[in-house]
């Protein structure tokens, strides 16, 4: 790979004003933050420029807002969480950016922040819009990337500003998931094996047809293996099945019949009539007409743990089960302790990834360990899968 444009100490950005695009894109529920963990990953770097005297102007995305009005994906609960742990003086900008808005926050000094609303209440934002990136660009002399999690996206926060920003790199955070990614990737021993979970399989599609020619084990759990289940003929009750996955099913059971990849997929399951329910264990070919799959059963675990405990390099994107329903997050925990245990004895090298797959990991209060643990999601899996991420291009 091309080197990519990094920042670092050398780079004189007192009395400059500091674009810093930053990952605040966290679970809030009536106003409150469920997992700060992509914050105070964040806060030491921010931190960093104001102890050099820079103007920081803080931007971050938060969900994806249906209109300009939807006042649910505020960043103002992450706004208030910061105030508390930064010491410097911060500011919060709540109205629309446009080319006046140069003229509205002039009054930062050095060592404050200014910290902007959910940029993609910008209808120039996920458009990649030329002038809203001209009138993004104008706030700042020094632009700097520090979001990996939206490096596989054309924004204009992450992609078109640097066409206007001559002085843009890449920061600490983003440069450490490369790293951390390509170390695994260009070190890993076989056997190799990939989990991958979630609910959409179409979104994926590319990862796994990527993966086939690169691990020995291909495990699929969470919702998307309910459309590989269903798709040999099984029932699977009421439980969540993408539209259209047949087809996209046959392109990965075809490709991996000329590989020497496996793909494994549950056997047994905890299921209940609804989320919120009781787990009930029920073997393949037993879930009846109105209960729905949450989670992997016991044998599956078992199964997979003997797969990890033969594997080198282990890669894991993806819950096993609906987490947030504690009846139904024995597969993830137990995915998550036997990784960690295997790690920590030397013998495996793994990469966990995916913002819910850190939501499980915190949810449950897990003491666990990995060679990597990367807050990104689609962007973690097309750079696995080797794809130019726009966000990178643009930094080369």
């Amino acid at each position: 790979m091309e080197k990519i444009r990094s920042f670092n100490d050398n780079i004189d950005i007192k009395n400059k004003r500091v674009i810093l695009r930053s990952d605040f894109n966290v679970p809030i529920i009536n106003e409150v933050i469920q997992d700060k963990t992509r914050i105070n990953l964040s806060i030491p770097f921010i931190e960093s420029l104001l102890k050099k005297d820079a103007k920081v102007l803080l931007i971050s995305h938060l969900g994806r807002p249906k209109s300009d009005k939807d006042q649910n994906l505020s960043l103002k609960p992450v706004y208030e969480y910061l105030k508390e742990k930064i010491n410097n003086k911060i500011y919060f900008f709540s109205e629309k950016i446009t080319n006046k808005t140069m003229d509205k926050v002039r009054f930062v000094n050095n060592g404050e922040i200014i910290f902007f609303e959910n940029i993609r209440l910008n209808e120039g934002e996920i458009k990649n819009d030329e002038n809203f990136a001209k009138n993004l660009s104008s706030l700042g002399d020094i632009y700097i990337n520090d979001a990996f999690s939206c490096a596989h996206r054309k924004q204009t926060s992450i992609h078109k500003i640097t066409k206007h920003i001559k002085s843009s790199y890449a920061g600490p955070l983003f440069m450490k998931e490369i790293h951390s990614i390509n170390m695994v990737l260009k070190n890993k021993k076989s056997p190799t094996t990939c989990i991958i979970g979630g609910s959409k399989i179409s979104t994926k599609l590319g990862v796994i047809t990527s993966l086939i020619e690169k691990v020995d084990n291909l495990i699929i759990v969470g919702a998307m293996a309910n459309n590989f289940i269903k798709f040999k003929g099984i029932k699977i009750g009421k439980s969540l099945v993408e539209p259209g996955s047949e087809k996209i099913i046959k392109k990965i059971y075809d490709k991996v019949g000329n590989s020497n990849c496996e793909i494994i997929t549950p056997f047994d399951f905890a299921v209940s009539g609804s989320a919120d329910g009781e787990a009930i264990f029920k073997d393949l070919n037993k879930v009846s007409d109105n209960e729905i799959i949450l989670d992997i059963g016991p044998q599956t675990i078992d199964r997979i743990s003997k797969i990890i405990d033969i594997s080198k390099t282990v890669l894991w994107n993806g819950p096993a089960g609906y987490f947030e329903n504690e009846n139904f997050s024995k597969g993830t925990v137990s995915l998550a302790k036997k990784i960690s245990d295997n790690t920590n004895k030397n013998s495996l090298i793994s990469i966990v990834g995916g913002g819910d797959t850190i939501s499980s990991i915190k949810n449950n209060r897990l003491n666990v360990n990995f060679t990597h643990l990367s807050t990104a999601g689609g962007a973690f899996l097309e750079y696995i899968e080797g794809k130019n991420l726009p966000a990178i291009e643009v930094l080369k």
